[in-house]
């Protein structure tokens, strides 16, 4: 077992409400500068600058994992993480069939842009990513896990797109072995008012857009890594976030 630095909630270029220095080269070069060892891509309702992720993660020695926030039918976000590339991309496709597509309006919400590991755009998307799609909160956990994935609320501390926020408690159901909290200083007020959470897996991460949102390394995990592999430490993190505290 080893402590491992972690941030699980990453915005890239592809996101318009990040900058366009947010590239997959560039956040993995950042997390190595800031002491993170396991990053997670986590672009609004799309995986698509993962696997130019996962290469730039290797050049730099960072343990990639593939991601997405998505956005419910209720306007609530929610982290969805996959062991493995192409299961995050079948769940992509799988999003994408349940998108509500309005073009994106550049000169307001900004670029969308699909990178390769080398920093050159190769692809947009052209329809707006953040806003709310056909799945509900109730039935994303479900989908999430088909493709071997987890999934749990985002930064529920927050007003917008919290779970919190949006639905006034942190509900019995669906069932979500974790929670994020962008600020962790919160978590004694939260676990007071919503006693479910002290069963569950807290995960502090940045929500960053810009490279200097990263944060240096403070959040980590004990996980197993022997024998030593990226794949391990991944799996690992991974049995840690399916299993409840209490």
């Amino acid at each position: 077992m080893n402590r491992y630095f972690y941030d699980l909630h990453i915005h890239s270029c592809l996101s318009p409400c990040a900058d366009n220095d947010m590239t997959p080269a560039n956040i993995a070069g950042t997390a190595t500068l800031a002491g993170i060892q396991i990053m997670a891509l986590t672009d609004h309702n799309s995986v698509k600058n993962c696997p130019a992720f996962f290469k730039a993660c290797k050049k730099y020695g960072v343990i990639p994992v593939a991601g997405m926030e998505l956005t419910t039918a209720e306007d609530i976000h929610a982290v969805c993480l996959f062991e493995d590339l192409n299961q995050a991309l079948a769940f992509g496709e799988e999003v994408d069939s349940r998108r509500v597509m309005i073009p994106n309006r550049v000169d307001i919400f900004g670029d969308q842009l699909i990178m390769d590991e080398n920093e050159n755009v190769i692809g947009t998307d052209e329809n707006m990513l953040p806003n709310a799609t056909e799945i509900s909160v109730d039935e994303a956990p479900g989908i999430v896990k088909k493709y071997g994935g987890i999934c749990y609320p985002a930064h529920i501390d927050r007003q917008a797109n919290g779970i919190v926020a949006v639905l006034g408690t942190f509900p019995d159901y669906p069932k979500f072995d974790c929670f994020e909290l962008h600020d962790k200083e919160k978590l004694g007020d939260l676990s007071s008012r919503f006693p479910i959470l002290n069963g569950k897996q807290l995960v502090v991460s940045s929500d960053a857009h810009y490279l200097w949102d990263i944060r240096d390394a403070d959040c980590w995990f004990e996980l197993d890594d022997e024998p030593y592999s990226g794949d391990k430490v991944r799996k690992s993190l991974f049995e840690k976030l399916r299993r409840e505290t209490g």
